[in-house]
């Protein structure tokens, strides 16, 4: 009869051992891959294993093996489909190469960032990857500090030892903006919310191109530090064409905030785009289905798993990378909104 560890209640290597019959160090090389175990001993161990139900310790292999299989996964929200392209794609790399991404949620807050990166790093994790530069003091020494391979997602930096991959936000901005000046719009509005950094690197995009093209109004800019949602955008959109009825076109931070816009639209009866032009940014799943379908900035965020997951693989195995920092182009989607 196997018997289960009196401290934890579940059942150990120890158990699984026993039932097939062999050692310990068999059972162990037999479930994960050991060249020296025959193939009459690797079944015989893993039906045990299913038998008993044995699920591997994860902690205990790394304490045995002095490696690590865990890598944590900083993002903002989960509620974003953006990072959840993200994770997927990190997923799709990182988890065939043996190792287990953990996600942790900041929602955006600097001080949260930091509690969850002192309860990750406590465990040694193989490697770390996080959003965006803008942290506190505390984070960023925690992450130098660690020794633990770090890459950054969503922006870049040329800065030495740093390591990232992302696009320009202030660049894409300001292509969006050109758009609707090319289509002959000259009073734009930029509707944001949540105002983190990248946001407000779009919002200075946006301004570039107005002012290169002196069009540029401070009072068209509408930054709400609300979290992103299709309610607020349509409360944003109101609000503009109520207080600036001159307004022609809303370029909107994100497609969420978009997507609200165009049904507030619908409600007052405003034409898109005869009476008001409506972008977005991200082209997230559905903008193209909108009526009208919404022109946005389609952004590479399954490339940005991808390749920040490769690039932490080549970091977690010694390897130096060809690139430190990979910058990837946006696409402009231009359709019927604006």
């Amino acid at each position: 009869m196997v018997r289960k560890s009196r401290s934890t209640g579940r059942i150990t290597l120890d158990d699984v051992a026993q039932a097939a019959g062999v050692s310990r160090i068999t059972a162990s090389r037999a479930l994960h891959g050991g060249r020296v175990v025959g193939a009459e001993l690797v079944a015989r161990v893993q039906e045990a294993a299913t038998q008993l139900g044995y699920v591997p310790d994860p902690a205990a292999r790394a304490l045995a093996s002095s490696r690590s299989t865990q890598v944590p996964i900083l993002v903002p929200m989960l509620s974003n489909a953006l990072f959840v392209d993200l994770l997927e794609a990190v997923h799709r790399v990182l988890y065939p190469a043996g190792f287990q991404p953990m996600i942790g949620v900041t929602h955006y807050d600097p001080a949260e960032e930091e509690l969850l990166l002192r309860n990750y790093l406590a465990h040694r994790p193989a490697g770390l990857l996080v959003t965006g530069f803008d942290r506190t003091e505390a984070a960023r020494q925690l992450i130098a500090g660690s020794g633990v391979p770090c890459v950054y997602l969503m922006e870049t930096t040329d800065a030495p030892g740093v390591h990232c991959v992302g696009f320009s936000q202030s660049a894409s901005g300001s292509a969006m903006t050109q758009h609707l000046l090319d289509r002959g719009y000259r009073r734009i509005a930029f509707a944001a919310a949540q105002l983190d950094p990248r946001t407000l690197q779009r919002a200075e995009g946006y301004r570039s191109a107005l002012k290169a093209a002196g069009c540029y109004d401070a009072r068209l800019e509408l930054l709400s530090p609300e979290r992103s949602s299709m309610a607020l955008g349509g409360r944003l959109l109101e609000e503009l064409v109520r207080t600036h009825p001159e307004v022609d076109a809303v370029f909107f931070n994100n497609d969420d905030l978009a997507h609200g816009g165009l049904l507030a639209a619908h409600r007052l009866g405003l034409g898109v785009p005869g009476r008001v032009a409506i972008a977005g940014f991200n082209d997230l799943a559905g903008s193209d289905q909108m009526v009208p379908a919404l022109s946005t900035v389609h952004t590479p965020r399954l490339e940005i798993g991808e390749q920040g997951a490769r690039m932490l693989l080549q970091l977690m195995n010694g390897q130096v990378p060809a690139q430190s920092s990979i910058e990837l182009e946006c696409r402009l989607v231009e359709r019927q909104s604006t």
